[in-house]
């Protein structure tokens, strides 16, 4: 996180803000197991503001479509991106537009070079935004599917 600066990011339709206790508390909304433990781990390291759980809302309703973020701060160069769109939303391009925000705003540190994805091998919808933002397929199982986007190929 850049001292000073009140973080969130804009596209044309969303608006992404970093997941604390205060935007959960001010939103009143179920918070997911996988956003608790994220709150409980930030309460404990303050600098993985940014590098966790994003709130998605629309910016003209300023409604909470979902969640997506980063599993951790950049290590070896490289973060992995999840994302989830609540049902009733989906099929939109939320997450294609806002998983390319937060593309943009990891590759705008020189800490990361590489961000990796990864997604059930029946996915389609998650598939199609993966292409969409231009991963590559590194590796594959039965049931998963690896993704990697190099910052130079971006």
């Amino acid at each position: 996180m850049r001292k000073g600066e009140q973080m969130k990011l804009e596209s044309e339709r969303l608006t992404l803000v970093p997941c604390t206790k205060d935007v959960v508390l001010s939103r009143k909304f179920d918070t997911p197991p996988h956003i608790k433990t994220y709150l409980e781990n930030l309460e404990q390291d303050p600098e993985l503001l940014g590098w966790g759980v994003w709130i998605v809302l629309v910016k003209q309703s300023n409604k909470i479509v979902g969640d997506m973020g980063f599993k951790g701060k950049p290590k070896n160069h490289t973060v992995e991106i999840g994302y989830g769109i609540l049902p009733g939303e989906q099929g939109k391009g939320f997450a294609t537009e806002g998983v390319t925000e937060l593309i943009n705003w990891a590759f705008s540190f020189d800490d990361v070079h590489k961000i990796q994805a990864e997604c059930h091998a029946d996915n389609k919808a998650s598939i199609r935004v993966l292409e969409k933002v231009h991963m590559k397929v590194m590796d594959q199982s039965t049931s998963f599917i690896y993704w990697e986007l190099d910052k130079e190929e971006n």
